[in-house]
């Protein structure tokens, strides 16, 4: 049976990376009445079992293929480093499962289009988690826009400035190496470069500044300085094919940063959306609004765009409603945003944002529609 012709009401799912997975993407799928957990995978089978066990998923292995087998297992979620990312998602497309996958989709714009072009042939709905569509206060702001509060946008300034990094004796991971996919390009932009696009349109050109201000951190293993190469802080102009000018400030070393914020200045009003919250990159989202130059003011979020429920992990909550999205895709056969496609798009402009910081240039981006042609 062809997979898009396969729709269960409750899929079976096996989570694949158990760092990210075991804090978001286990609580998400076990408290979403579509999905069951069927089965773990880490590459350290002990560790697969002791996570399995305590989760009550009752299969485990650090055998992709094997689980892959599984006539129980009809979707899977990914959330290992990103240098894992194309080769497991190829597995996952090839053996017919459903695929959620976590940003950023891969280490380059052609691995995307591949997994993209997979997915077409193989009938198989996927899915990038993209929370940030999904919270309530961007809701709201994005149904605004689609009102024309602000009218014609005049300048986005984005700032999201966190400390998570700020401290160089935090020891050396894969988030420290370009080649494994670390960097707050990856790390971050790839969800500003999917809400830009969802809220704003796509881009014409960027401009990239992408900064390595902590070049060394203590190796885990032997305590000895370990080179970074992989950015901490970027730098980011977009120009919107509307016109707009987009101004992005990332970094994840600002002592007592400000948090992440969305400012859209237009002819007619104002729309401000922000954090200040260092510790968790959901909660704590307030919206602001005025127009003809007025104070501005709280917009207040309506009920029917909150949760159903929150965790003390803001992450949890709209990673739940992104599962939601997918088993929609999945029973109903139909591929709504966010899916791979956004995750290509995505990639895209992370791509050109490396190439225009080697070439110290503009970079055109790609139409994604004839990029994926």
């Amino acid at each position: 049976m062809p997979a898009d012709s396969f729709s269960p009401s409750v899929i079976g799912v096996a989570v694949v990376g158990t760092g990210f997975g075991q804090k978001v993407h286990i609580p998400a799928f076990r408290d979403y009445p579509g999905t069951d957990l069927v089965a773990v995978y880490n590459r350290d089978l002990a560790k697969a079992v002791a996570i399995a066990q305590s989760h009550n998923i009752p299969y485990s292995s650090n055998d992709l293929g094997e689980i892959l087998s599984r006539s129980d297992v009809q979707g899977v979620s990914i959330s290992t480093p990103p240098f894992l990312h194309y080769e497991m998602a190829t597995q996952v497309l090839q053996a017919k499962k459903h695929l959620f996958l976590e940003k950023p989709t891969t280490l380059k714009a052609s691995e995307a289009r591949k997994l993209y072009q997979l997915a077409q042939q193989q009938g198989i709905q996927a899915t990038l988690n993209f929370e940030f569509r999904f919270v309530p206060a961007w809701m709201q702001m994005k149904a605004l826009l689609a009102e024309n509060y602000v009218g014609q946008p005049r300048l986005i300034k984005i700032d999201w400035l966190v400390p998570g990094r700020a401290d160089p004796n935090r020891p050396w991971s894969w988030h420290a190496s370009k080649d494994l996919g670390g960097g707050s390009l990856g790390a971050l932009a790839s969800h500003t470069f999917d809400y830009i696009t969802w809220l704003f349109g796509p881009a014409k050109r960027i401009c990239a500044r992408l900064v390595t201000t902590i070049p060394s951190r203590p190796d885990p293993k032997s305590g000895t300085a370990k080179v970074v190469d992989a950015d901490d802080t970027c730098v980011l102009i977009l120009e919107l094919t509307n016109g707009t000018t987009c101004q992005v400030n990332i970094s994840a070393t600002t002592y007592a940063g400000r948090g992440h914020w969305v400012e859209v200045y237009g002819d007619r009003g104002t729309l401000v959306l922000g954090s200040s919250n260092p510790k968790d990159y959901i909660h704590g989202f307030q919206l602001k609004g005025s127009q003809t130059g007025a104070e501005l003011q709280d917009i207040p979020i309506p009920d029917w765009l909150q949760f159903e429920k929150n965790y003390p992990d803001g992450r949890i909550a709209p990673t739940q409603r992104v599962v939601e999205h997918w088993t929609h895709m999945i029973q109903h056969g139909q591929t709504t945003a966010p899916s791979l496609k956004e995750g290509v798009y995505s990639q895209l402009l992370m791509d050109a944002a490396h190439q225009s910081h080697q070439q110290g240039t503009w970079i055109e981006v790609p139409n994604l529609v004839d990029y994926l042609s």
